[in-house]
């Protein structure tokens, strides 16, 4: 049975406790008939079987067929644990959804959101962030990928790739991210949503990682996109990207808390029932010492998490240092939960088909995505300095709900 006294956090509140408690009582009847063999099928699968139950409503705002009037980072947090906890991947259908689909909730005009968000929310229409490239994951002003304004204005023509992008080939629709050249660096790039099968985007290659899910290299080849698929202003997609991330990044922080309370069960599980010599393996010092620090790393990342997403809901405030502080925390502390709990295992830790060996593979992913941890070191240093520099400028940009600094902030989006 998982801890469930962080639902006591003053940071959530009874809607919040309620979200979790149904989602965790459909999670125990409803993924057990997922068949994973096939990681397109499941995913496309998982997809339906959240958007009926209506899981889904959760990544869009009410007035376009969401359950919240708007994006809830405390219920995304909530949902994104419940689900990491029983199944990785309806955790990722989820949150591809969600991030997919979050540009155009917060950039797209009305025509954007009632085509786009409605289908997002039903599971009828499968969603994609296609914001890296092969050389410009981290680096987000290092991007190659170009958009072009037609002569008479009416449309753009992409060139260029985009690789490690999730749902790449099972998607339906991606919001891609290209520069146009309004100024140099990040601040040239404008976001668009291109249909999957719009002439000249095709999947160039579907990419295989250690934690199957759908992964591929697109490759635009004189796509027309009309103008009227612009997310945005031209020249502010890097603004549009850094609030969509914004806005997820705590988010990724909770899936690492799900992923890890489970390999704390499990290990556990096996410790108290484990015989060795002459009593239980949960007897000795050293295995009480990994239990302590396990606890620990989790109770302490779920503070950072759901502060983060309370200050970004109740406080509406940006959150680009707390979010990174979190899903830095979350995400390295549940490797380390999740490698004591496969050493408590011992042999079977390592033997293919048991939990601790799935999440062994499925959390390594989470360090590098949505901002690797180095990343997240730079951003919550830069924030901390500026602070420190300036401290009522640095308070007003904060005020700011939503709001973006101009300056490039490396993203690293690689899944």
């Amino acid at each position: 049975m998982a801890d469930r006294t962080y639902l006591d956090l003053p940071f959530l509140d009874d809607a919040h406790r309620a979200l979790e408690r149904d989602l965790d009582a459909w999670c125990e009847r409803a993924l057990r008939d997922i068949d994973h063999a096939d990681t397109d099928r499941a995913c496309r699968a998982l997809v339906r079987a959240l958007g009926e139950a209506g899981w889904l409503r959760y990544c869009v705002p009410a007035a376009h067929g969401g359950a919240l009037p708007a994006l809830d980072s405390r219920a995304l947090c909530i949902v994104r644990e419940t689900l990491a906890r029983h199944d990785g991947l309806a955790d990722f259908a989820f949150a591809m959804q969600g991030l997919g689909s979050g540009a155009i909730t917060l950039a797209g005009d009305d025509a954007l959101r009632a085509r786009y968000l409605p289908r997002v929310a039903r599971g009828e229409a499968i969603a994609a962030f296609a914001l890296s490239e092969p050389d410009a994951g981290s680096d987000v002003a290092a991007m190659r990928c170009q958009a072009t304004l037609s002569a008479d204005g009416s449309h753009y023509v992409l060139d260029g790739a985009k690789t490690w992008i999730s749902n790449g080939g099972i998607a339906d629709f991606y919001c891609v991210f290209a520069r146009t050249g309004e100024a140099p660096g990040a601040r040239g790039i404008t976001a668009f949503v291109v249909d999957a099968d719009t002439p000249g985007l095709t999947i160039a290659e579907r990419i295989e990682v250690i934690a199957p899910h759908p992964l591929a290299t697109l490759r635009f080849d004189r796509c027309r996109v009309p103008v009227s698929q612009r997310l945005g202003e031209a020249g502010q997609g890097f603004k549009v990207a850094m609030m969509t991330l914004d806005i997820f990044r705590a988010s990724v922080a909770a899936a690492a808390l799900g992923f890890g309370r489970a390999a704390l069960d499990d290990g556990l599980a096996r410790a108290t029932s484990r015989e060795m010599f002459g009593g239980k393996l949960a007897d000795l010092q050293l295995t009480q010492a990994a239990i302590g620090e396990m606890a620990t790393a989790i109770d302490a990342a779920a503070l950072l998490t759901y502060r983060a997403a309370w200050l970004r809901d109740v406080r509406q405030v940006r959150t680009s240092r707390e979010a990174a502080m979190a899903k830095m925390v979350a995400t390295e502390n549940a490797q380390q939960v999740i490698d004591r709990a496969v050493q408590i295992f011992g042999g079977l830790g390592v033997k293919v088909g048991t939990r601790v060996e799935r999440l062994y593979r499925e959390i390594r992913a989470l360090r590098i995505y949505e901002g690797a941890t180095e990343v997240q070191k730079l951003i919550i240093a830069r924030e901390t300095l500026r602070a420190f520099a300036d401290p009522r400028a640095a308070a007003a940009a904060r005020s700011r709900a939503g709001g973006q600094t101009e300056a490039p902030v490396p993203a690293g989006r690689p899944a």
